[in-house]
C-alpha cells in the first residue's frame, strides 16, 4: 500500500508551506479577544488540515508545480467554539486568491441561507482587513468578486434545483448535520465534475439523525481514517467521542476539543456540563455541540428531583384578584383534559393551579394503560370525571367561567388542534381566546423558559401529583437548531397539563415582556 500511495502521490513541502503562510500573512481574525490578531493556525489546524489539503499533490503532471491537489473532500468534524467557521473562511480564501485558477466559482452551502452566510461574512471581514485582498477586490452583500481573474466567492440558497448551472471550483458546506436530505450536497458535489482540482470542505458538529447524509458522510470519513476503505482523495479530520466514550468524564473532553484551553475555555466546558448534567434536556445538546458525540433525537426533560424541588405550596385563596393565564390542552375526548392556571408574580416566580378531566367510564381502562392511580386521585379531588365515555367540554367551560369570578383570566391559551367549538364558546362567555401552536417556533421559548424558571426555584407547584407524573413522563423533541419542544410522540406517557402549563407560559412572557415587565428589561432566560 505504501509503495501504492508513492507511485500517486508526493507531499510538496513547499505548497504545504504556502497555504500556511496564506492564512498566516493575509488573514485576521475577526471576531472575540482576537479579533484584528494574525491568523496563526493552531497545531492541529496546520498539521492537520492546511498542510495535508494542500502539500499534498498527484503525480498527474511533468513538472511539480502544475501537479494537482491529492484531495478533493474534506470532511472537518469538530466541536463549537473550535474556530470552524474561521478555518473554513480562510479555506475558501486561498481557493478563491492564491489557487491560480482562472474563473473560480466558490460557494458557501448549508441548511438555509442564513447559515451559509456564516463562513461568508467572516471571510468578508477577512478581506476587508487585509489591504492587498481588498485592492484585488470588490465585495457585495452576499459575493466577493475578483475582476482580473473572473473568480467569485457567493453565498447560496438552500434550493438545490437551482443549482445545476454550477461550474464549482471550491464548496464550503457548513453544519452538514442539519441537512434534510442529500439532495443539494449531490448537485453541488456533482457541479465540481469539470474543474481539474475542485475542494469539497464539510464543516460540521455532530447530529443525531442517523438516516441522513451527514451520517453517511461521517461514517465514511471513520472508515476511510481506519482504512478499511481506500479513498486517497478523501482527508477526514475526526474529532469526538465516540457512542460508548463516557462524556461525564472531564479527561475525555480534550478528545473532541482540540482547541480546548485557547478558543475554548475549560471554565466555560465545566459549566455547560454543569448545566447538562441538571437539565436532562440539555444533555444531549451539550454532548453533540461540545463533545461532537451522536446522540439520539430523543431527550428526556426534567428529573423529578428537580420537579420535586419546586413543590412549594401554592394557596389558591392568596391568589383571588390575581391576574393569571389560563393554559388549556383539550387533547382527545376520550383522554385526559388539562387546564393550567399560571399566576406571574411581581418577584419574577409564578404559582401554578392545574385542573383535570377524564371520563367517568374510561377511568379503569386508562389505570391499566397508564398504570397511575386515576379513580384515588379523583377522590382525593386532583382529578374531576365527567359523566359517559367522553370529556364533555361543558364542564371545562363551566369551570373556566367558576374560576374566572375568583382569579383574573387574563387569556386562555389553548392548543388549535379540535379546538374551534369550544373557543367560540369561550369568546361568546367574555374571554380572549388565543389559539397556541404546538411547532418549534411558538413551543420552543416557553420551554426553555420554563426550565430556566425551575431551575432557578422560580415556580411553586405545589405538588400536584398529576401533574408531578405528566412532567415525569416529558421527552422533548431538539430540531437542528437547537429549538426544542414537549413530544407527545416520545413521551412516555401523557403529559397534557406540561403542555397546558407551556402554553400558558408561552402567553404570559409575552405579554408581561410587552408591559414592560421584568422581561423588556432582562429579555427571556433561554438556554
Amino acid at each position: 500500500m505504501r509503495g501504492d500511495i508513492d507511485a500517486q502521490f508526493w507531499f510538496d513541502d513547499r505548497a504545504a508551506d504556502l497555504g500556511c503562510a496564506f492564512f498566516e500573512k493575509y488573514l485576521v481574525h475577526v471576531k472575540g479577544e482576537w479579533a484584528g490578531k494574525p491568523f496563526t493556525l493552531e497545531p492541529w489546524q496546520r498539521d492537520g488540515i492546511i498542510r495535508p489539503l494542500f502539500g499534498w499533490k498527484r503525480r498527474d503532471a511533468a513538472k511539480p508545480e502544475e501537479c494537482s491537489r491529492r484531495y478533493r473532500t474534506a470532511y472537518i468534524f469538530v466541536p463549537r467554539k473550535c474556530g470552524k467557521s474561521t478555518i473554513a473562511a480562510g479555506i475558501a480564501l486561498y481557493l478563491l486568491f492564491a489557487d491560480h485558477e482562472s474563473g473560480a466559482e466558490v460557494y458557501s452551502a448549508a441548511a438555509d441561507r442564513e447559515q451559509a452566510g456564516i463562513v461568508f461574512e467572516v471571510a468578508k471581514q477577512m478581506v476587508s482587513a487585509n489591504p492587498s485582498l481588498s485592492r484585488r477586490a470588490e465585495a457585495f452583500k452576499r459575493a466577493i468578486t475578483i475582476p482580473s481573474t473572473g473568480g467569485t466567492y457567493k453565498v447560496l440558497s438552500a434550493d438545490a434545483y437551482t443549482k445545476h448551472g454550477l461550474n464549482a471550483h471550491g464548496i464550503v458546506f457548513d453544519e452538514l448535520h442539519a441537512q434534510p436530505s442529500r439532495e443539494l450536497w449531490d448537485t453541488l458535489t456533482t457541479s465540481t465534475g469539470a474543474r481539474r482540482q475542485p475542494l469539497v470542505v464539510a464543516i460540521t458538529t455532530a447530529g443525531y439523525d442517523r438516516n441522513s447524509i451527514c451520517w453517511e458522510l461521517h461514517s465514511y470519513a471513520k472508515r476511510v481514517a481506519d482504512g478499511s476503505i481506500d479513498d486517497p482523495s478523501f482527508l477526514p479530520v475526526l474529532y469526538g467521542l465516540e457512542d460508548d466514550d463516557d462524556w461525564t468524564l472531564p479527561e475525555n473532553w480534550a478528545k473532541a476539543n482540540p482547541s480546548l484551553g485557547v478558543s475554548l475555555k475549560p471554565d466555560y466546558l465545566h459549566q455547560e456540563f454543569k448545566k447538562a448534567k441538571e437539565i436532562p434536556a440539555y444533555a444531549n445538546t451539550f454532548r453533540r455541540l461540545h463533545l461532537n458525540q451522536w446522540t439520539e433525537q430523543e431527550s428526556r426533560w426534567i428529573s423529578s428531583e428537580l420537579w420535586d424541588s419546586c413543590d412549594g405550596a401554592v394557596d389558591p385563596r392568596r391568589l383571588e384578584g390575581r391576574t393569571c393565564y389560563a393554559g388549556l390542552d383539550l387533547s382527545s375526548t376520550t383522554d385526559i383534559t388539562a387546564l393550567v392556571l399560571l399566576f406571574p408574580g411581581l418577584d419574577g416566580t409564578y404559582d401554578v393551579l392545574p385542573y383535570f378531566w377524564i371520563p367517568f367510564e374510561n377511568i379503569g381502562k386508562r389505570e391499566r394503560k397508564d398504570r397511575v392511580p386515576y379513580a384515588e386521585w379523583a377522590r382525593q379531588g386532583y382529578v374531576y370525571t365527567t359523566p359517559g365515555n367522553v370529556v364533555d367540554y361543558d364542564f371545562i367551560r363551566a369551570k373556566i367561567k367558576e374560576l374566572s369570578e375568583r382569579f383574573k383570566v387574563a387569556e386562555v391559551v389553548i392548543d388549535r388542534w379540535n379546538a374551534t367549538h369550544l373557543s367560540t364558546q369561550l369568546m361568546g362567555d367574555g374571554f380572549t381566546v388565543v389559539p397556541w401552536g404546538q411547532g418549534f417556533s411558538s413551543q420552543s421559548t416557553p420551554t426553555k423558559e420554563l426550565m430556566n424558571l425551575i431551575l432557578a426555584g422560580r415556580v411553586r407547584h405545589g405538588g400536584n401529583p398529576v401533574l408531578r407524573w405528566m412532567a415525569s413522563n416529558v421527552a422533548v423533541e431538539e430540531d437542528s437548531s437547537g429549538n426544542l419542544k414537549p413530544s407527545r410522540r416520545k413521551s412516555s406517557e401523557r403529559i397534557d397539563g406540561v403542555v397546558a402549563l407551556i402554553n400558558a407560559l408561552g402567553r404570559a412572557v409575552s405579554s408581561l415582556a410587552e408591559s414592560g415587565s421584568v422581561y423588556a428589561s432582562r429579555g427571556l432566560l433561554v438556554i
